[in-house]
C-alpha cells in the first residue's frame, strides 16, 4: 500500500504541475483549481506514505526526483518544451539516484 500511495502522489504532483502550466498564472480557474486540488491530495498521499513507515528521505527523494523527471518528459510531449541530450542525461542520473536511494534504504 505504501508504494501505491507514493506512486499516486507522484502522478498527482506531476498532474498538478502540468495543470499549473495550463492555468495561465492561475487566471484560468478550472486549471487553477485542478492545480491546487492535485497538490493537496498529493501531499496528503505523501503523508500517508510516511505514516505507513517509509523513511522520509526515501519517500521525499523518490517523490521529488521522479516528479522532476516525469514532468520534463510530459512537458516535452504535451507542450513541446525542450528536452536536450543533457537534460536526458539528467533524467537518467535522477533515475539512478532514485534507485540508489531505494537500495540504500534496505
Amino acid at each position: 500500500m505504501t508504494w501505491l500511495f507514493l506512486g499516486t502522489a507522484i502522478l498527482l504532483e506531476v498532474g498538478g504541475t502540468l495543470a499549473l502550466r495550463q492555468s495561465d498564472g492561475m487566471r484560468r480557474r478550472a486549471w487553477a483549481g485542478a492545480t491546487l486540488l492535485t497538490y493537496v491530495v498529493s501531499t496528503f498521499l505523501l503523508w500517508l506514505t510516511l505514516d505507513a513507515g517509509m523513511a522520509v528521505g526515501v519517500a521525499y527523494g523518490i517523490w521529488a526526483a521522479t516528479g522532476v523527471a516525469l514532468t520534463a518528459v510530459a512537458g516535452r510531449v504535451l507542450f513541446r518544451d525542450p528536452l536536450t541530450p543533457v537534460m536526458t542525461l539528467g533524467i537518467a542520473a535522477i533515475a539512478a539516484g532514485v534507485l540508489l536511494i531505494e537500495l540504500g534504504a534496505h
